[in-house]
């Protein structure tokens, strides 16, 4: 930084590396994205019902990790309630307008079951010691997601298996609840469309493409043949894409040929574009999911390589009551870009924060005390110069800052990391080509 207020100057003139330029992020997908550096570990103050992180409402904590529903997920529900009540109103006509609150059950009864699969795989995570930041319910299905990559192929695969495998178990379970009943009524049809849905749900779920958790399998197959966990990605990923592409093109054709069931004199339009538009929803989401999973791959692959000591920048101590006029002048000609706020026995107690310093206009900045702009270093805000990869995230993730204090491991005063350049050089990891 400089007294001018332009952004700091290049740290290759101070000694220090360079951090890589961002890219455009890539969109989102169903995979779980990596978090920013300063987003804490499972954040949600509220209480059952109310708001949570990434737009959810938190409904419970089941084996401790905490249950998110996406706003997505009630537009999907009121589908399933009209598309059900259609067909309700041909099988059981007497029912009326009541149909629609059987359907409504359906719904529910149908993410619940979504959810049983979710939490197998979250209770095969917590079983091999894996943090499980959350579950969410969203469109098409939910999404567990998992801090940290398995460290066998074995595992992976167990991870993987068991969410289809209980969703088999449920449909067998809603099959055997359906034999017992008569056919023609509210839970010989509830129970009939559980058991149909499930064992969609499952084998959907085992088709061998990421993010699917067939994909996941396949992958752990390829690792345990190739002995490289990304190699097993990479071919996961584009079978994945050639999944997308075959759900793109093969899903309308099938309808529209009567293979899934229905006459072809018996398809509307309206049913045609309703397929297609599902088609290509679905084709997206596997798509976006496989890129994703490349990229998450290639991030963690070269995790290691970032560290604390690479990324910080120079600083330079001032006491509190430094103009900043002078600061600035201080940190220009020693070739710093950060400042540390020190008590009067060079003990670092705060940060001035890059954010409020830009704020101040060049005229004011003579009148302006350092101390004024810093904050206070909490528990957690000093980082150790040679913490790396996933060690870095979690303890940036568990102290939300913007800038944290970099040290020696003799305590003494190393630099400032900034949470911004972090989340830039780990954003370009994942965008750099393999």
């Amino acid at each position: 930084m400089d007294e001018s207020g332009k952004p700091p100057q290049d740290p290759q003139e101070s000694g220090q590396a360079q951090p890589p330029q961002q890219p455009e992020r890539a969109p989102d997908g169903p995979q779980e994205p990596p978090r920013a550096p300063g987003e804490p570990r499972g954040t949600d103050r509220g209480s059952a019902g109310t708001r949570g992180p990434g737009g959810g409402i938190l409904m419970g904590r089941p084996f401790g990790v905490p249950v998110y529903v996406a706003p997505s997920w009630f537009l999907v529900a009121a589908l399933i309630t009209w598309v059900f009540g259609g067909q309700l109103e041909r099988v059981l006509p007497e029912l009326g307008a009541a149909r629609y609150l059987v359907s409504l059950f359906f719904a529910v009864a149908f993410y619940a079951s979504v959810l049983v699969h979710e939490l197998a795989h979250t209770v095969a995570a917590l079983r091999f010691k894996l943090p499980v930041r959350r579950i969410q319910l969203q469109f098409f299905g939910g999404v567990s997601e998992i801090e940290k990559e398995t460290e066998t192929p074995g595992r992976e695969f167990v991870l993987a298996f068991v969410g289809p495998l209980l969703s088999l178990v449920l449909a067998g379970v809603f099959y055997v609840g359906m034999r017992l009943v008569e056919p023609d009524t509210v839970p010989g049809v509830l129970l009939a469309g559980l058991m149909i849905s499930n064992l969609i749900v499952a084998v959907f779920n085992l088709l061998p493409g990421l993010p699917l958790d067939g994909g996941r399998m396949l992958r752990a197959v390829v690792w345990k043949l190739t002995g490289k966990p990304m190699s097993g990605t990479v071919a996961a990923a584009w079978v994945g894409r050639a999944l997308a592409v075959t759900v793109l093109i093969g899903l309308p054709l099938l309808t529209h040929t009567g293979a899934l069931g229905r006459a072809p004199e018996e398809i509307s339009g309206a049913d045609s574009l309703t397929d297609a538009l599902l088609a290509a929803i679905l084709a997206a989401i596997i798509w976006t999911g496989a890129g994703n999973s490349l990229r998450m791959a290639r991030l963690r692959e070269r995790l290691p390589d970032l560290t604390a000591r690479t990324l910080t920048r120079r600083a330079i101590p001032v006491e509190t009551d430094t103009p900043l006029s002078e600061a600035l002048r201080r940190a220009d000609d020693a070739g710093a870009r950060a400042l540390v706020v020190v008590d009067r026995q060079g003990f670092p107690t705060a940060l001035v924060r890059e954010a409020a310093l830009i704020g101040i206009p060049e005229h004011r900045r003579p009148w302006v005390a350092v101390g004024s702009l810093a904050q206070d270093l909490k528990d957690g805000m000093r980082v150790g110069a040679e913490l790396a990869g996933e060690d870095l995230l979690d303890h940036l993730r568990a102290t939300p800052a913007t800038e944290y204090l970099v040290t020696e491991h003799t305590g003494e005063i190393y630099g400032v990391l900034a949470a911004a350049d972090v989340e830039r050089a780990f954003v370009a990891a994942m965008a750099r080509p393999s």
